[in-house]
């Protein structure tokens, strides 16, 4: 079970990247806050019987939660699996166009950093029902019926 933060994840179908939204208690009894944004580079998602796969790609961006200040995380992670050949050269252009790309939204307030205020005062609809991944039999039934 997730701990310790609440996360709302964006994440663009097709898109080299994720932006998560990581809130944390904010010490008033019941109240959170947005801690700070999180981009994570991987591969886009692909759908499968048992929900979405996805590869992340080492590098991530660490943003603040006002978006002022930002750092890059990992890039010797990063570099190392290019070494290895993990990320192919055609992923490697992906990622520069997505990290270009992450840039220039939070540069110019676009995308999901636009509505930065609406989302840093997100909340769970108590009414929602908890989402749960399947069971070992369920997932392993669905793996099977795919695999077909």
């Amino acid at each position: 079970m997730w701990q310790e933060t609440e996360l709302l994840l964006w994440k663009p179908p097709a898109a080299w990247f994720s932006v998560n939204a990581f809130y944390v208690p904010d010490g008033s009894g019941g109240g959170r806050r947005l801690r700070n944004w999180y981009v994570n580079f991987e591969r886009p998602s692909q759908r499968t019987a048992n929900g979405f796969d996805t590869f992340d790609l080492a590098v991530d961006l660490l943003v603040d939660a006002g978006l002022d200040h930002y750092e890059w995380k990992d890039e010797d992670e990063y570099a190392h699996v290019r070494r290895l050949g993990i990320i192919t050269d055609t992923e490697h252009r992906a990622v520069d166009a997505a990290r270009e790309e992450t840039l220039g939204m939070l540069a110019s307030r676009t995308g999901v950093f636009a509505d930065a205020d609406r989302w840093a005062t997100w909340r769970w609809n108590e009414a929602w029902p908890t989402p749960y991944l399947p069971g070992s039999a369920e997932a392993a039934e669905g793996a099977a019926s795919t695999s077909v």
